[in-house]
């Protein structure tokens, strides 16, 4: 009758599967982040196809609704200036300011769509204080790209009302406003006939391509460090004592 194994024995058994184990996981987690990162650089491909493909134009952008995502834009209308709202704490350049967001009703159509127009700076000894625009009344072109929704920063409790905001839901303000708004946003870029004093330096839509790159390097070295000390401490250094 063979003697029970010793406590160490029985570790050293379970210590193969466990770091096979661990092994596995932390290889699939690895296959799966590099997965991620395909359909992301798939998306962005797809992005600067779409931004690469004609403007659309008021009867285009009002067909394509939502998947005009991205699209680049060339729209006649006039602003609904008394519907302007100003996004504030909004940085731009390393300075803290306002976005300005205006609805545009679209020339033909009785669809509204709200227009990013730029950036502001603040006024530093009253916060409150909004920049002085030239007014533009009548018919304008504006052109830009269609992005989901106006910049959004975290906040705690309700957006609230009035001419100075946090964020803008687009669908709470529709409600608000009685407009028949198109459910994406147009960031307006710099073109003849934009609005003067405002900056429009828009960052490119961003898919974080390289974070998945970067989690799926942790989890490869992960997945080869527990191989390495599990060969290290029962492989090679056993035989070096012996």
């Amino acid at each position: 009758m063979n003697p029970p194994a010793a406590p160490a024995d029985r570790k050293r058994r379970w210590l193969l599967p466990l770091t096979l184990a661990g092994v596995a996981l932390t290889a699939s987690l690895c296959a799966w982040q590099l997965d991620r990162a395909g359909q992301k650089r798939a998306l962005e491909a797809a992005i600067t196809q779409r931004a690469s493909a004609a403007a659309l134009d008021n009867a285009g952008l009002a067909a394509e609704g939502a998947q005009a995502l991205h699209r680049r834009v060339r729209l006649q209308g006039h602003w609904l200036a008394e519907r302007s709202v100003w996004l504030e704490n909004r940085p731009m350049d390393g300075r803290v300011g306002f976005f300005l967001v205006t609805p545009l009703q679209l020339r033909g159509r009785a669809e509204a769509v709200l227009v990013q127009r730029g950036w502001a700076p603040r006024d530093p000894a009253d916060r409150s204080r909004l920049p002085a625009l030239a007014d533009e009344a009548g018919e304008i072109v504006i052109e830009g790209r269609m992005a989901a929704s106006p910049s959004r920063l975290y906040q705690l409790g309700e957006a609230g009302r009035g001419r100075i905001r946090q964020n803008l839901d687009p669908a709470a303000y529709a409600r608000e406003t009685g407009l028949t708004l198109l459910p994406l946003t147009v960031l307006q870029a710099s073109h003849e006939g934009a609005t003067p004093g405002l900056q429009r330096d828009w960052p490119a839509p961003a898919v974080d391509l390289h974070k998945h790159y970067g989690y799926a390097a942790q989890w490869a070295a992960l997945s080869v460090l527990q191989l390495g000390l599990y060969v290290w401490f029962q492989v090679l250094r056993p035989r070096r004592a012996r």
